[in-house]
């Protein structure tokens, strides 16, 4: 391992750690998940902050888990650092002996290590071979894929991975430049980016290539096929009481961050009934009101930042989530009954400003509140 290639400055630490204090301080030995250990700045502030945690790091990239490895080399008696993506983890989990865990992180998106070395291909401002592979033991490079897809399939990674409006014309112009040899600079592809959008589109929106090297990233790690695999499955390892924080970085992370929460956090029962049928309850609560936006201190310090999206929820004891519901029912029944000729008064325990005595509120409210 060389010197540390990349400047890494965790993404909303503060508040991370946070949101994942109740379920990692509770008394005895609790289990961190960091799905995307990258160069392990959040699980180093985890494992400072709770010295009876055991942190289990995942990530495909081998130079940064050796850089990881380094980095938390104190915590060598309470770590294991795996090569491996983040919809391994169930296996991972089995391999290691844990059945369930009690906090999990994914930080998603390319990390600085990735972005910050230029013989990797992830940056459109260095000219670098066309790589973009997170893992450079396996699989396709970026190379094969401008050089191999067909026009229809370009277009479509560029328009759904990218959200490119120009998808089409892009595809078009890799195909006749492929015609004359083949594409392998990342700066050569940056510029034929460039020539396909129109000129009045260029000048908003940041760097004319930063959706097609996005999409073309997406396309060769396969992310959303993982993360959409991943993310149910780190919900079900949890532990009553135990948390999950996402931060994600483009739009098609977070809708698939909260597709899987939204189904978590609503009843499925029948909405008339005074009592939740047993298993049709909502097994999770939002940590947050819709999607956590970065303030503008943390931006300042950490301009890659600007983008991410977090979202948490935390693991209910079904018992406890039942019960919860009844008692909301039986104040919603009392209010409804408070509006009936004769009954209630200003004042009286079906007073609508009241509120139910055990404090609960939505299954949509959150902390973040």
């Amino acid at each position: 391992m060389g010197e540390l290639r990349g400047t890494h400055v965790p993404v909303l630490l503060e508040r991370c750690l946070e949101l994942l204090a109740p379920a990692l301080g509770r008394n005895g030995r609790t289990v961190h998940v960091d799905a995307t250990l990258g160069l392990a700045g959040h699980a180093e502030a985890v494992l400072e902050a709770h010295p009876d945690t055991v942190l289990i790091g995942l990530d495909r990239d081998t130079e940064a888990l050796a850089h990881a490895r380094a980095r938390l080399a104190r915590f060598a008696d309470r770590i294991h650092l795996e090569h491996a993506v983040y919809d391994e983890l169930p296996e991972v989990l089995d391999r290691l002996g844990y059945r369930a865990i009690d906090g999990i992180l994914f930080d998603l998106g390319v990390s600085s290590l990735q972005l910050d070395a230029p013989d990797r291909g992830f940056a459109y401002a260095q000219d670098a071979p066309l790589d973009m592979r997170m893992d450079q033991t396996r699989g396709v490079t970026a190379e094969e894929v401008v050089n191999t897809y067909a026009h229809p399939d370009l277009a479509r990674v560029l328009r759904v991975y990218g959200e490119e409006k120009f998808a089409g014309r892009i595809a078009s112009a890799i195909i006749r430049e492929r015609e004359r040899g083949r594409i392998t600079s990342s700066a050569r592809l940056a510029e034929l980016v460039r020539e396909s959008i129109p000129a009045p589109a260029r000048r908003t929106g940041g760097h004319p290539a930063k959706r097609t090297f996005q999409a073309l990233r997406i396309e060769v790690n396969k992310e959303l096929a993982a993360l959409e695999a991943a993310l149910p499955a780190a919900l079900d390892k949890l532990n009553v009481g135990g948390r999950m924080v996402v931060l994600s970085y483009h739009s098609l992370e977070d809708r698939l961050t909260k597709q899987a929460l939204a189904d978590r956090v609503r009843s499925k029962g029948p909405v008339d009934l005074p009592v939740e049928l047993p298993g049709s309850g909502p097994t999770f609560r939002l940590l947050s009101r819709g999607a956590e936006l970065p303030g503008e201190a943390e931006v300042a310090a950490n301009p890659r930042a600007a983008s991410v999206r977090l979202r948490a929820a935390e693991r209910l004891d079904p018992e406890a989530a039942r019960q919860g519901r009844t008692d909301r029912e039986r104040y919603r029944r009392r209010v409804k009954a408070m509006h009936q000729p004769g009954t209630g008064s200003p004042g009286s325990a079906a007073d609508p400003r009241s509120t139910p005595g055990d404090g609960s509120g939505t299954d949509e409210e959150g902390e973040g509140t």
